[in-house]
């Protein structure tokens, strides 16, 4: 029986249901490193697969619904549609996934990190987001109602057409990235570094919340310029 501390036991191109899967956690003993392994639209909710290593899966419409996922690394992974709602997502690692229109409401990301993602149409209302960091990532169109990016340095993120309303954005720094059409009502941007970020389609009536954020002067002529006014050297 491998040992829990030893690096995952890895299972490779294998199409797997929820009673294959928890076979193999049942025969491992321990966690399980899933590479090129076909698990699309399986019912995996409930299931604990903390320290879980998953490469380049297809997980498209799977559901996780509340199960135990946490310190588990997903790298290269197709999970369109997948479902996290109420998952425990503590302390994992997601890269260079595609997860658009996933379902993460009332899951516990804390300490987690998606970087190079696709997070299109996502849901993370109600999420616990106490350390999440994102990096290089779309979130075109996200419900991130309430989201706290306070103090965060914010790389290349897309935050265009996202659901905003409410975030707290106060002494964050981004790093290039969108906030083109994005809901931002009742967002906080105090002390937030905006130069780099692209305010496409932002009207100078939306920008009472940015009270206290830096910006640059091209910015600031293209807030003018939607009053009709030029700006001269």
């Amino acid at each position: 029986m491998t040992d829990s501390a030893s690096s995952p036991q890895l299972i490779t191109w294998q199409t797997l249901g929820r009673a294959a899967l928890q076979a193999l956690l049942d025969e491992a003993g321990a966690p399980l490193h899933l590479e090129d392994c076909d698990l699309e639209g399986g019912d995996f909710s409930r299931l604990d697969l903390r320290g879980c290593h998953f490469t380049r899966c297809a997980i498209m419409e799977a559901s996780f619904a509340g199960a135990a996922l946490g310190d588990t690394h997903w790298i290269s992974c197709r999970g369109r549609q997948a479902d996290f709602k109420a998952a425990d997502v503590t302390d994992s690692v997601f890269e260079k996934c595609d997860l658009n229109n996933t379902n993460w409401r009332r899951a516990k990301l804390g300490a987690s990190s998606f970087t190079h993602c696709k997070l299109t149409g996502a849901h993370l209302e109600d999420a616990a987001t106490l350390g999440l960091t994102f990096a290089d990532t779309l979130l075109i169109g996200a419900f991130l109602q309430g989201m706290s990016f306070r103090k965060c340095l914010l790389q290349g993120l897309d935050f265009s057409d996202a659901d905003l309303v409410g975030a707290d954005f106060r002494e964050a720094v981004f790093i290039g990235g969108s906030l083109r059409n994005a809901n931002l009502q009742d967002c906080r941007f105090d002390g937030t570094d905006l130069r780099e970020v692209d305010l496409g389609g932002l009207k100078l009536i939306d920008a009472r919340p940015f009270r206290g954020a830096t910006i640059s002067s091209a910015q600031a002529a293209m807030l003018l310029h939607e009053l009709g006014l030029t700006v001269l050297d």
